[in-house]
């Protein structure tokens, strides 16, 4: 049975900070909270909010877990909305059906793959040296779209392979008197990127600096097939989901959104 939880750190706590500075740390922290160890089931995360009063987490886990030792050394013990929330996932699965539509909420690791990086990242360039060493041939690399067009030309192109659509968004009409015949009330993909950043992180304090480019989308879909977006829930989108990206989750629509849908 998969459970989606919510769980409150203080950025001001030290234990939080040093959580919040690596996705490698985090990562860490958040497989603790799982009674089988090692642990071997799917664990997708996203950092929701990072603001100087609060860091909202999202995990979603295969089995129920425990969050006390977060809570505990970098969260808000004992405060009203410092405990976690642990909601199980399975009656949204279970409302998903064909044409149905959600708001949603993805922050992903938009890449490609090419056969050689032109601005190798460390990590990147100590394979290249590695393979020049040894005499062998590499595999591809993982290079980031930068750019805010890329990254949504990204997300549209896998759609459909994830199980939903991106419906067009509708502009709100003109005032009576000022409509034209030839109005067009489309505004392109109902898809917004909310925030774009780099993240720059060592998984040891000796080894190369990992260098992810992530985006942060919002909108609304509507599902084309209900069973390959619940393994696109469950499963993730994109790479780079250790390190917090490929969680998507649905919400219901706004009564606006709605009565347009």
């Amino acid at each position: 049975m998969p459970y989606l939880s919510k769980i409150a750190l203080n950025p001001r706590r030290r234990a939080a900070v040093t959580l919040l500075s690596s996705p490698h740390r985090l990562h860490a922290a958040i497989l603790s909270g799982l009674a089988e160890q090692p642990v071997t089931e799917r664990v997708l995360w996203r950092l929701d909010s990072n603001t100087q009063h609060r860091a909202d987490i999202l995990v979603l886990t295969e089995s129920r877990p425990s969050w006390a030792h977060l809570v505990d050394e970098a969260g808000w013990p004992g405060a009203d909305g410092g405990a976690p929330l642990i909601a199980d996932y399975t009656p949204l699965l279970e409302r998903l059906a064909h044409g149905r539509e959600f708001s949603f909420r993805l922050t992903a690791n938009p890449v490609q793959n090419v056969p050689r990086p032109s601005r190798p990242s460390e990590e990147q360039a100590a394979r290249l040296k590695e393979g020049a060493d040894n005499g062998s041939r590499h595999r591809g690399f993982r290079v980031a779209h930068r750019t805010a067009a890329q990254q949504l030309e990204w997300l549209l192109k896998r759609c459909e392979r994830h199980g939903f659509t991106i419906p067009d968004a509708i502009t709100t009409p003109s005032a009576p008197g000022f409509h034209t015949e030839n109005q067009d009330l489309s505004a392109g993909p109902a898809v917004t990127i909310v925030s774009r950043e780099i993240l720059r992180f060592r998984k040891r304090p000796d080894g190369p600096r990992v260098t992810l480019s992530t985006a942060t989308f919002e909108g609304r879909l509507r599902v084309t097939d209900p069973d390959t977006l619940r393994a696109s829930l469950l499963g993730g989108i994109g790479p780079a989901k250790g390190y917090g990206q490929g969680l998507l989750t649905l919400a219901p629509l706004r009564t606006s959104e709605a009565e347009h849908a």
